[in-house]
């Protein structure tokens, strides 16, 4: 854990470096004091076609957290912040940028690694 997937409108994977960014928030996240296990971090990146906005310029980036359940709320708005701090570095043109940490159950949780 934890499992950092970014949702953008498509079209800013043309004007940005969005590897570069994958980067960031993975050294991020393993930097943060909330992972002891740097392996466990996974971060991913998803574009969105046919997005409409209120807001102009009509382009987004939201990250979704994926944590396992247990960390209190100061900690995971700390994560947030930090988090949010790597998308504004990175993408300070796009329209809109939000962090959004959620629990998984961690009795339901499963998972495999070879």
């Amino acid at each position: 854990m934890p499992h950092l997937v970014l949702e953008h409108s498509a079209e800013i994977a043309d004007t940005h470096d969005l590897p570069a960014l994958s980067r960031a928030l993975f050294n991020a996240a393993c930097e943060s004091d909330l992972f002891a296990n740097p392996a466990a971090v996974k971060t991913r990146t998803m574009p969105c076609q046919n997005v409409r906005m209120g807001s102009s310029p009509q382009t987004f980036a939201h990250l979704t957290v994926w944590l396992l359940s247990g960390r209190s709320t100061t900690a995971k708005a700390q994560l947030a912040e930090e988090l949010m701090f790597v998308l504004d570095k990175h993408l300070p043109d796009v329209g809109s940028l939000s962090v959004d940490p959620r629990d998984m159950t961690t009795e339901t949780y499963l998972k495999r690694v070879l």
